[in-house]
């Protein structure tokens, strides 16, 4: 791995003059750790450090002559708290792609966020940090917030005033083409609206039988309203089915989040969301508040208190997703996290 990083590096360096002098290449990342105590109402209670969704990327631009434009991106996860864990990575782990848009709208191909996953965005208060909303909405096998591998995409130019449609297909889930199952295909299509105090995004996901957790089906909505400049309020619903529904019952996710300036630089936040499985004493309910500040448009601080009060059949916990320091939860316990960030994007 490090021989691939090395050579990549020596790649750019040699390169990226060439590439400057025909298209707009930018490199850019960021750098989000905390420090955080975890409690998972057992035996577990520890201060640890951990990186979150921390990376590093490339992303080109160029104008044709006909006047499209071609845009790629090439992204990577990285380990700011133990960085030599990195080792273990491959290249490109996170949103790569290449693609075309012009006034038809935009098209791309590669492994990103697939539209369902972006859908969550009117209410991602607490993305990648401790209480984000993926911890009660991507659980088990009913799993929907994923970057799929090998996937077409087309985003179709605003209509009505702030409307665009998303279609996506991811044709098969693993990265070889020697891939055996038949049936392995995700669809997605989403709807999304964002023009002033508004942002709405309602989407669809469908996976086929020989996808890697099994044949299902995910429905979310999500809307976002500024009552004031100061002011955002959201919520969201999803309904989560799978073909196997005893093994893996049917869950609804439902909650709302506020987000509050209350000074030039500094913000407070909180949110609870409710997970309802149709199954016996399995639900889960996440509440989370946050208090961040932000030192420059570039760097934020912040604190999180965050838990999950569990059912007797379930074990989540406030801190599974998008984090470096992640232990697992105990069934029919509370889990409850502390957590001061830091995130610099570059």
């Amino acid at each position: 791995m490090k021989k691939t990083l090395c050579a990549l590096a020596v790649g750019a360096t040699l390169f990226t003059p060439a590439l400057a002098m025909a298209a707009d290449v930018k490199v850019y990342g960021r750098a989000h750790v905390s420090l955080d105590y975890l409690d998972d109402g057992a035996d577990y209670n520890e201060v640890g450090l951990s990186s979150n969704s921390s990376r590093l990327g490339f992303k080109a631009e160029q104008k044709l002559e006909n006047g499209m434009t071609v845009f790629g991106q090439i992204e990577q996860e990285i380990n700011f708290a133990s960085g030599s864990a990195n080792d273990d990575l491959e290249f490109a782990t996170r949103d790569t792609f290449v693609g075309l848009k012009g006034d038809f709208g935009q098209a791309r191909v590669g492994r990103f966020d697939s539209p369902f996953k972006v859908a969550r965005g009117p209410v991602n208060f607490f993305g990648d940090q401790l209480g984000d909303i993926r911890n009660v909405t991507r659980e088990g096998n009913l799993r929907f917030d994923e970057r799929n591998a090998n996937t077409i995409e087309y985003k179709s130019p605003k209509f009505g005033g702030g409307f665009n449609v998303i279609g996506a297909l991811s044709l098969h889930e693993d990265n070889s083409v020697d891939n055996e199952a038949n049936k392995d295909k995700a669809y997605d299509l989403a709807l999304t609206y964002k023009e002033g105090p508004v942002d709405f995004a309602a989407a669809y996901e469908h996976y086929e039988e020989d996808a890697n957790r099994g044949e299902r089906d995910g429905f979310r909505v999500a809307a976002a309203y500024k009552i004031t400049p100061e002011l955002n309020f959201g919520g969201l619903y999803q309904y989560l089915t799978h073909d196997n529904d005893v093994a893996n019952p049917d869950a609804q996710v439902f909650g709302v989040a506020a987000d509050y300036k209350f000074a030039p630089k500094t913000y407070l936040r909180g949110q609870v969301f409710h997970r309802d499985v149709d199954a016996d004493d399995a639900n889960a309910t996440l509440l989370a508040v946050g208090l961040e500040h932000r030192l420059d448009k570039a760097v934020r601080v912040y604190g999180n208190l965050a838990t999950v009060l569990n059912d007797e059949n379930s074990n989540l916990t406030p801190w599974s997703q998008g984090r470096s320091n992640s232990v697992g939860g105990v069934d029919g316990e509370d889990a409850f996290g502390l957590s001061l960030g830091f995130r610099y994007d570059f």
